[in-house]
């Protein structure tokens, strides 16, 4: 279809299921941190695999830990609750919950694969943690090579968290939806449609008040800075064809875990690209040599700098691994019809290119040292408000250099 209406949804950090990816990741980054002391070698790295649960009065914590490092998991689980606004107000108190473990070392079958790849003789190599397909996705639409729908949930899920924790709406609670439906003409997005806003509130709170004042403290803002940031046609966003809602159900007080249980890697479209593409496991709690994570990174890297170098105006990549071996099975890409060379020539190149090991990987984004609490909410791509490695376009320019010799000697 080249005219349709697409939606993309976002969710705020204190939704149930992002306070699971949160807290995941919080004890992911502790293991981190504490091997980053030690300096240990590539291999001598925390393997974390954890799964969160919370629930009305609880939080349970499963999976799989081999580390040389201890971390106070309770403590973390508190102190993650707490930094994202829970207390005994909204439900949910950080010194009152149970938290309960679950967690055995990492399989040994699993170990084998990851630190000795079938496919290497070199001992630093790195295998697959897992079979898999990982996917990236970018598109000329948004400066940040994003799909419009979830880029602008993500900033109004954002700028709802701003406005809470600023004290500016301080009648707000934690949790919260976000979701934008956009029109597409041509294949390109031409206005909006609608926009949702559901959030938790105080009991005493009008329906009117908190409609009067997400629509002008959270939504008009961040679609007026939206639209000139992308430099978007000003009629994007019109007051006669855009509807707005606003917590429909006109009540929305019992929010979080009291209202609805968490659960790790529930809101995956959320993390990626709003339904546009997606494959492959969930991100938060897993560390890097998990290529449900590391590989989807450079996915993301890939179908980016394809775009960015101008060599298709929609780039979808597909990577696929076997556990413990260390290249891909598979590169596959998808232009849409939107490539200046065929999409089997470019896959070609990405192979030539890019290191798919995943080694090289962890290598060129250092992903044991990044802090993964930051990414468990707004998305993990296209964001402008931390420097992510895998949103660099540095190889554009060589992906540029390559299509024009090969074009030449075709």
């Amino acid at each position: 279809m080249k005219n349709y209406l697409f939606t993309s949804e976002s969710v705020t950090e204190g939704h149930p299921d992002k306070l699971a990816d949160k807290i995941s990741d919080a004890i992911l980054d502790s293991y981190l941190k504490e091997d980053r002391n030690k300096n240990l070698k590539l291999k001598e790295f925390s393997k974390v695999a954890v799964e969160t649960i919370v629930f009305t009065g609880g939080c349970l914590l499963v999976g799989q830990i081999t580390s040389k490092s201890f971390v106070n998991i309770p403590q973390i689980v508190r102190n993650t609750i707490r930094d994202i606004g829970y207390n005994l107000e909204w439900g949910y108190d950080p010194e009152y919950i149970a938290v309960i473990t679950s967690i055995d070392p990492q399989s040994p079958d699993i170990a084998m694969g990851v630190n000795n790849p079938i496919d290497s003789e070199n001992e630093e190599d790195l295998g697959a943690g897992d079979q898999g397909i990982m996917f990236g996705f970018a598109t000329n639409e948004t400066k940040c090579a994003m799909p419009t729908p979830i880029l602008l949930a993500h900033r109004l899920a954002q700028n709802l968290t701003y406005e809470r924790k600023n004290k500016i709406l301080d009648y707000l609670g934690p949790d919260g939806k976000t979701q934008v439906t956009i029109y597409y003409e041509n294949s390109k997005p031409k206005y909006i449609k609608d926009i949702v806003v559901s959030t938790q509130h105080k009991d005493n709170v009008s329906s009117e008040k908190i409609k009067k004042d997400i629509t002008e403290y959270v939504i008009i803002p961040t679609v007026k800075e939206f639209i000139e940031f992308n430099e978007l046609n000003p009629d994007f966003y019109n007051e006669k064809i855009t509807t707005i809602h606003i917590n429909p159900t006109g009540r929305f007080v019992i929010g979080g875990p009291r209202a609805d249980s968490g659960l790790t890697g529930r809101k995956v479209i959320v993390d990626t690209y709003g339904g546009f593409s997606h494959g492959g496991g969930s991100f938060s709690g897993k560390d890097p040599t998990k290529v449900d994570r590391s590989a989807t990174y450079m996915a993301r890297y890939i179908a980016k700098n394809l775009v960015i170098s101008g060599i298709a105006d929609k780039v979808e990549v597909q990577l696929a691994y076997v556990i413990g071996e260390k290249k891909p099975v598979s590169v596959y890409i998808n232009t849409f019809n939107t490539g200046k060379i065929d999409d089997s020539i470019i896959a070609k190149l990405v192979e030539e290119i890019f290191d798919l090991t995943p080694t090289g990987i962890i290598k060129k984004f250092d992903l044991f040292n990044i802090e993964y609490y930051n990414l468990a909410a707004y998305g993990h791509f296209g964001r402008d408000d931390i420097k992510l490695p895998w949103e660099k376009t540095d190889l554009a320019e060589k992906i540029k250099e390559k299509v024009n010799i090969k074009t030449k000697n075709a």
